[in-house]
């Protein structure tokens, strides 16, 4: 691969960009990346920052996304919502890997058809699950000592200052503003849940609950298909984190709730907590380099073109193990058994 064949991160210079940029460079020294964003000095100093990287200028509302023609890139990383999906047309108009993580369960659909249609023209990574698919990597994780998953529960709190800068706060009112209802599986059927079969008590680490609802979020599908687990459910709560209440920065924390049964058809239950203290920031930059390394090879098989989701891509166990690298860890939670 040489120098013009770079990764091309979309968004490079916000947090999810710029984080799993640094991620790639520490795991793969010679893998070029460029970075392209609408303001080619912010991109300079990114790009300058992390080392033997391109900084790049990009118009989304073009559809050569306005490079250079003889630009030759490895793949195509939408760190943005790639709204009039030229990112992707782009990658497969080249045959080159496309992974996006901002369209959300509710705006998946145009990703979706457009790699229906063009089936064998790239590998489509649709990561618009929490934290680029880091969580259900995670679940899966813990699932690992079961035989059988009867309910899997995910509680996420989002700390008001650590929602991604500019490009994640528009995300989250966008997909406010799609639903306000949530999706669960409840007895093996996908649901639409509002009002208070919505509302939830999402407990942080210290023990102290914010009110939270049920979101549609591409976790409960992916959970719920990958396990079998008639019932699954994604709960999500805004507020001040444990760490902050502790006077510590803004950190990330995830309550993974799993019942069913283990060996010899045994009722277990475990219930974990997933936290990272510096925040969603390296979780998701962990999960946006997780399926760049995949999608190009670096691990692992070639990738097959289609639509491909986290976890049909990642070894869970791997995933685990990059995060705890990055800071994260688990504790138990009340619970576990």
């Amino acid at each position: 691969m040489g120098q013009s064949e770079s990764v091309l991160i979309l968004g490079g210079t916000g947090q999810a960009g710029t984080g799993a940029a640094a991620l790639l460079r520490q795991w793969h020294p010679a893998l070029p990346v460029t970075i392209a964003g609408r303001d080619i000095d912010r991109a300079r100093r990114v790009a300058d920052e992390l080392g033997a990287a391109t900084a790049a200028t990009i118009d989304l509302r073009r559809g050569d996304l306005g490079l250079p023609a003889d630009r030759r890139y490895s793949a195509v990383v939408a760190a943005l919502w790639d709204d009039r999906l030229h990112g992707l047309r782009f990658a497969q108009h080249r045959g080159l890997p496309y992974l996006s993580i901002s369209s959300g369960l509710v705006d998946i659909a145009p990703e979706v058809v457009a790699g229906a249609q063009r089936a064998n023209a790239a590998p489509i990574l649709v990561a618009s699950h929490y934290c680029a698919g880091a969580v259900v990597l995670a679940a899966l994780h813990s699932a690992r000592r079961f035989d059988r998953i009867d309910a899997i529960r995910i509680s996420a709190v989002l700390d008001e200052l650590d929602t991604g800068g500019p490009a994640g706060t528009a995300d989250l009112q966008r997909w406010s503003t799609a639903t306000s209802a949530g999706l669960v599986r409840r007895d093996g059927v996908f649901t639409w849940v509002t009002g208070p079969d919505a509302h939830a008590d999402v407990r942080r680490t210290d023990g102290t609950g914010l009110p939270g609802q049920s979101i549609a979020i591409l976790d409960v599908t992916s959970l719920a298909l990958a396990t079998d687990a008639p019932d699954v459910r994604f709960d999500f709560a805004v507020g001040e984190s444990a760490g902050r209440r502790r006077g510590e920065p803004a950190s990330f924390e995830v309550r993974i709730d799993l019942e069913g049964a283990g060996p010899g058809g045994a009722p277990i239950r475990r219930s974990r907590y997933l936290v990272h203290p510096a925040g969603q920031r390296p979780m998701t930059a962990t999960g946006i380099a997780l399926g760049v390394e995949r999608l190009l090879g670096l691990r692992g098989e070639a990738v097959a073109p289609g639509i491909h989701t986290p976890e049909t891509l990642l070894d869970p166990a791997y995933a685990v193990e990059r995060m705890t690298e990055t800071g994260a860890y688990f504790i138990g939670a009340p619970g576990d058994s």
